[in-house]
């Protein structure tokens, strides 16, 4: 019905009406105000087109292109050959098949989210992770909110909101997005009370600015950046002799947070054995689960958290519950969890292997491999370099793989597009080579 016509003799009354175009026979068989909406925005576009001295094409296929864009998923599988693994912009840690199973599991039907099978009557959807969560951390109590920056918000509320919590001015960092430990602080209702200096705080430094308004201690793991050289730190031990003897909580925001032993990337587990009163830490990060902020510790805290206000806005839905506890149960079996957890995998996978991997991958498409360095990401190990390999190919196809299906994302280096191997597995490395001979041709 609507012809291609050449620009120069295309004016703005020639274009057909919305309601002319919404009838297309491309679009015929489509929900009337789903095509009229693509109609509207092919002709608002074909106006600008028009105006500026451009030929706008065929209308109905524009129209129908726009309502396959409507239809299609904003939110889309990528593959990261960035080298950085807890990547936040790609979504953090990819989940184990575990999780997903569970995820599946429970979000296809009904669920005894919050109904005790025993009793029969109310259950609490925070005990389907406590008991795993006290074993794997050795705490007394646990609870799951949204995300590790509610966590400590929700922590604050509950055992400081109108009162002071004292924290290092070595602590006060920039976490994503440009949220910051202050702004978190104050939205907890919560006086922050700095202590120390930039580089150099002492446990002496919070003895003396204890006082009648002082409700807790609050130490602040540096996971995202390090201070070198004339610096000091007490150790969290000496911070918890000091908070048992003014009888003040202790509270240790790990951030990132791990479940094994990782480098110098504190665990839950040696925070609480170290004497902190309440730890926090994250889901999707090292631990490789959904998103999620954990606080275990202390029972009677713990408790006083579960019945704030807050909680209730914060907590965490069932399948997020469901692939924590999926991921969770890899972790009973350290080895299994190593194998199968993504994050961790792709932490200790040999060099060899992701080599190989690169090699496979530039033989597929023509490229070069070559070595690169990989990150950890998501605030954890900022120092920690990961060697690597990638294959090399023409920048030029950065956009085209960033627009294909799935799309490729890999990272820019003088006049190259390297798609790095650590963060790739090796079904994924075939898919890329799809990619990219798609791109080209």
């Amino acid at each position: 019905m609507v012809c291609r016509l050449h620009w120069a003799e295309v004016r703005l009354r020639d274009l057909p009406s919305v309601d002319e175009l919404a009838r297309d026979e491309r679009l015929a068989a489509e929900p009337p105000a789903l095509a009229v909406d693509a109609a509207r925005t092919a002709l608002a576009r074909a106006r600008e087109e028009v105006k500026a001295g451009h030929d706008p094409g065929d209308l109905g296929k524009r129209a129908a292109q726009e309502l396959a864009r409507a239809r299609s998923a904003s939110l889309r599988r990528a593959l990261n050959a960035t080298g950085v693994i807890v990547h936040t912009n790609l979504g953090r840690a990819p989940l184990a098949a575990a999780a997903l199973e569970r995820a599946l599991e429970v979000g296809r039907g009904y669920s005894n989210l919050e109904y005790d099978l025993g009793s029969g009557g109310r259950g609490s959807r925070q005990e389907h992770v406590a008991a795993i969560l006290r074993r794997l951390t050795g705490a007394e109590a646990a609870l799951v909110v949204n995300n590790n920056a509610a966590a400590v918000m929700l922590a604050l509320a509950a055992l400081a909101e109108g009162r002071e919590v004292l924290v290092s001015r070595g602590e006060l960092i920039e976490i994503g997005d440009g949220f910051r430990i202050p702004d978190v602080l104050a939205r907890s209702g919560a006086r922050l009370q700095e202590v120390g200096t930039t580089n150099r705080t002492r446990a002496t430094d919070y003895e003396r600015a204890i006082g009648p308004e002082t409700a807790v201690l609050l130490r602040v793991h540096q996971s995202n950046f390090r201070v070198v050289g004339f610096t000091e730190q007490p150790a969290l031990e000496e911070l918890a002799t000091v908070a048992r003897r003014h009888e003040l909580p202790l509270v240790d925001d790990l951030g990132s947070g791990v479940l094994v032993h990782l480098e110098d990337e504190p665990s839950a587990k040696a925070s609480l054995a170290a004497g902190a009163d309440l730890v926090c830490f994250s889901g999707d990060k090292l631990l490789g689960g959904p998103q999620a902020g954990i606080v275990v510790g202390r029972a009677d805290l713990v408790e006083r958290l579960r019945r704030h206000p807050l909680q209730r806005a914060l907590r965490a839905d069932k399948l997020t519950l469901a692939a924590l506890e999926g991921t969770l149960g890899l972790y009973l079996d350290p080895a299994r969890a190593a194998r199968e957890v993504p994050v961790l995998r792709m932490l200790k996978e040999p060099l060899e292997d992701v080599r190989a991997r690169a090699e496979r991958l530039a033989s597929a498409v023509g490229g070069a491999v070559e070595e690169t360095v990989g990150r950890v990401g998501g605030g954890a190990l900022p120092l920690k370099k990961l060697p690597s390999f990638a294959c090399s190919v023409e920048e030029e196809l950065a956009g085209k793989l960033r627009d294909g299906e799935p799309p490729v994302v890999g990272v820019l280096r003088d006049g190259r597009l390297l798609l790095d191997c650590r963060t790739l597995t090796d079904a994924e490395a075939d898919e890329a080579a799809a990619a990219v001979a798609a791109a080209r041709g």
